[in-house]
C-alpha cells in the first residue's frame, strides 16, 4: 500500500498515512475547500481497509481547525470506523489549557465507536 503525504500549509494540516498503520493529522485546518482537501483521506482509509494492519494508530495534533473541517475530520473517524479486521485507536493531542481543542476531541469520542485517547502536551 504505498503512503499518503500531504504538506501541511498556514491553512491546511500536514497528513501522513503509512500503510504500515500509523496515520497522522497535524498543524492548523482552514482550508478553502475542506470536501475537496479530505477527499483523498477518505478515499486512502478506503483502499487500506482491504489490507488493514493489525492495529490502526491514528494521531490527530490540530492546533484549530474551522467547522467545515469539522465536518470532515467526523467523516474521516466515520470511516476509520468501517474497517474490519484492525483495532482502530485515536491519540487526540491537545495543548494544556487549550479547553476548546479538549471538547473538541471529547465530542468526537461521544459521537465515533472508537477508542479515543486525550493526551495534553505543552505544545503541539
Amino acid at each position: 500500500m504505498d503512503n499518503l503525504t500531504i504538506d501541511g500549509s498556514a491553512k491546511t494540516p500536514t497528513v501522513e498515512f503509512e500503510g504500515v498503520g500509523k496515520l497522522l493529522i497535524k498543524g492548523r485546518s482552514i482550508p478553502e475547500n475542506s470536501i475537496e482537501f479530505y477527499k483523498p483521506v477518505i478515499d486512502w482509509i478506503g483502499a487500506y481497509g482491504g489490507a488493514p494492519k493489525d492495529i490502526t494508530e491514528v494521531n490527530v495534533q490540530l492546533e484549530y481547525f474551522n467547522t467545515s473541517s469539522s465536518k470532515c475530520i467526523l467523516d474521516v473517524f466515520k470511516k476509520l470506523e468501517t474497517l474490519s479486521g484492525t483495532e482502530v485507536k485515536v491519540n487526540w493531542y491537545y495543548e494544556e489549557d487549550d479547553e476548546d481543542m479538549l471538547e473538541a476531541g471529547e465530542d468526537y469520542q461521544a459521537i465515533i465507536d472508537l477508542p479515543f485517547k486525550m493526551i495534553e502536551v505543552e505544545e503541539l
